[in-house]
């Protein structure tokens, strides 16, 4: 490690005028800016830990029935405080360990936008609303690419809304060791349609397959899917399986979370 400044302040707006200042990044639970610190891939001079502000935890349900939950909120809390989003709570459940769900938070995965992170293909497949101290962000304009964003330099998110599906399911395959995604997929039934959120498989990060949205919008059921397949073409390669592996389990995957929905 290196020496750097740690500020903790107790208000959004304390928070975004510390990350006005030069060299200045925020720290949300740290699961994932701790160990880039660590490797030297990152070396800011301040931290700005928004882990004390109040108004960016918790969990609550607006007037339109979304759940809303702070930026700020761990894992185990959103595990333990949506059962009426069952898959939702699920997802946070199987995040890391409990170490690592009693320190990550929702708001520093959704802003990471790690490509094998599980938030973001809840957040995707739901239509979520991302919220920031400036705005609101629909899901389908905020995921940008792997690790990129909609965020502006010093922007924060405060909160993220989940309409609340009809049916819904997370199925994850995990690589053992990292427990990140080793493909993730996430599918949610509204009344005007399936949504289908993959993650951990491609190297532009989160994307819709929506193809697959398509044939479940019209039949929700996994033999709509028979004869489906996910392209290769852009899929991510390494030494825990290749490119056409990763299609290959998008398409295992998604029936399976049809089935686990129904």
């Amino acid at each position: 490690m290196y020496n750097f400044e740690v500020v903790t302040p107790a208000s959004v707006a304390d928070a975004v005028a510390a990350l006005a200042e030069d060299e200045a990044q925020a720290l949300g639970g740290g699961q994932t800016l701790i160990p880039t610190l660590k490797q030297r891939l990152a070396a800011p001079s301040k931290l700005v830990s928004l882990t004390g502000i109040a108004e960016m935890k918790g969990i609550s349900t607006d007037d339109a029935g979304r759940i809303c939950i702070g930026g700020g909120t761990v894992h185990a809390d959103v595990a333990a405080g949506v059962p009426s989003y069952p898959a939702l709570a699920g997802l946070a459940g199987k995040i890391g360990d409990p170490a690592v769900r009693n320190r990550g938070t929702i708001g520093g995965s959704i802003a990471n936008n790690d490509p094998s992170a599980c938030y973001p293909s809840a957040a995707l497949a739901s239509n979520a609303i991302i919220v920031t101290n400036l705005r609101e962000i629909a899901a389908d304009d905020y995921f940008l690419g792997m690790f990129e964003t909609a965020l502006d330099e010093g922007e924060i998110i405060t909160q993220v809304k989940f309409p609340v599906p009809e049916k819904a399911a997370y199925i994850k395959f995990e690589q053992p060791a990292s427990r990140f995604s080793l493909v993730g997929v996430f599918l949610a039934k509204y009344a005007d349609g399936v949504r289908v959120a993959i993650t951990g498989a491609s190297n532009n990060g989160v994307f819709r397959w929506t193809e697959a949205e398509a044939a479940l919008s019209g039949n929700f059921a996994a033999s709509a899917l028979e004869g489906l397949s996910a392209s290769a073409d852009d899929m991510i390669a390494d030494l825990h399986g290749t490119a056409a592996y990763r299609a290959h389990l998008v398409a295992v995957l998604t029936k399976r979370a049809v089935i686990a929905a129904v």
